[in-house]
């Protein structure tokens, strides 16, 4: 009997379609013999469409697995993970508290402190609060600004004076009451695909080329004209240190079944810094997540057939665990 799997996809955040994009690749790449599908689409304004899923446990006999491909806010922030587990629904990704901590840029970077994980030094700044200035006196220029909780690089600035400091603060904190100011890297961007429950392994990283001053929206998605690399040009010690540093940071952040975690290397000193992850990656036709493991031997089709086996066996722990006396 084939497996009933629910597809999230759409939702209320920037990444509206860049999810459709990653929803429709994975909707392709499951074998039909496999899986029943059903399709669930939220859109723009959070509607469900259909609405078929009952926070009430049991409620939905018709689904086995779900597979959220919710980009940002209102999906991968924890807040879906919530409703899920809720109904005693199995999905693919990281759990509630992962997916939150791995959104919030500014909480992921403490927690990668304290465990010794190299991260970029930043400042933050609340909307329409306090601490331009001290961003200002503390960091050189360039600088980045970015929002703390949203992903795709939507909304993020690199600037050059304190002027633009100020209006990319503006600009972010549309998106979020919470914004980074980092100093900026010059150097290298790379990526690196994690994999696994309580044993993660990591992929060989790849190396990202932008064709602008750094990997923004537009390059990811609409200019086409960004490189990547993979196998990324590194030596066999910093690739071995990059998916190290990957599979540290996965599991500081309590993440589960996939992310894909993302680097910069410093060109004047070699170090590398673990800039964010993404706990819900994306799976268009130019997402690295799923080519750095099909370079590893493990296609597209496999790859969503281990994800939805680490979600039924990560339930199925959890089944275990008593929630009462």
């Amino acid at each position: 009997m084939a497996l009933r799997v629910a597809v999230i996809y759409g939702g209320r955040s920037g990444e509206h379609e860049i999810s459709l994009r990653s929803a429709e690749s994975i909707l392709s790449a499951l074998d039909p013999v496999k899986y029943e599908v059903q399709r669930i689409l939220i859109d723009k304004d959070g509607r469900w469409n259909p609405r078929a899923i009952s926070p009430d446990p049991g409620a939905n006999p018709g689904i086995d697995v779900v597979f959220p491909v919710l980009h940002g806010t209102f999906g991968e922030d924890g807040t879906v993970q919530g409703l899920l587990e809720m109904a005693g629904l199995p999905y693919v990704g990281a759990g509630v508290l992962a997916s939150a901590v791995s959104m919030d840029k500014d909480v992921l970077k403490r927690l990668l402190a304290e465990r010794g994980i190299p991260i970029v030094e930043f400042e933050v700044v609340s909307r329409g609060g306090p601490g331009i200035e001290r961003a200002c006196s503390r960091f050189g220029f360039p600088m980045f600004v970015k929002p703390a909780n949203l992903g795709s690089s939507v909304g993020i600035s690199k600037v050059k004076t304190c002027e633009e400091l100020k209006a990319a603060v503006e600009l972010a904190a549309e998106f979020d009451r919470k914004v980074l100011v980092e100093r900026a890297i010059v150097g290298r961007e790379f990526e690196c695909s994690v994999l696994g429950n309580d044993d993660p392994v990591a992929a060989g990283p790849c190396e990202i080329l932008p064709s602008r001053e750094f990997y923004d929206y537009e390059d990811k998605y609409i200019l086409d004209a960004a490189r990547t690399v993979l196998p990324a040009p590194v030596s066999e010690e910093q690739a071995e240190e990059i998916r190290r540093l990957a599979v540290e940071a996965y599991r500081t952040a309590g993440c589960e079944g996939m992310a894909r975690v993302d680097f910069l290397m410093e060109s004047a000193t070699g170090r590398v810094y673990v800039n964010e992850i993404n706990t819900i990656p994306g799976f268009t036709s130019i997402s690295m997540y799923p080519k750095m493991w099909e370079a590893a031997g493990l296609s597209f089709s496999a790859l969503l057939d281990r994800l939805i086996e680490l979600a039924l066996e990560r339930h199925r722990a959890r089944e275990a665990t008593r929630f009462c006396r």
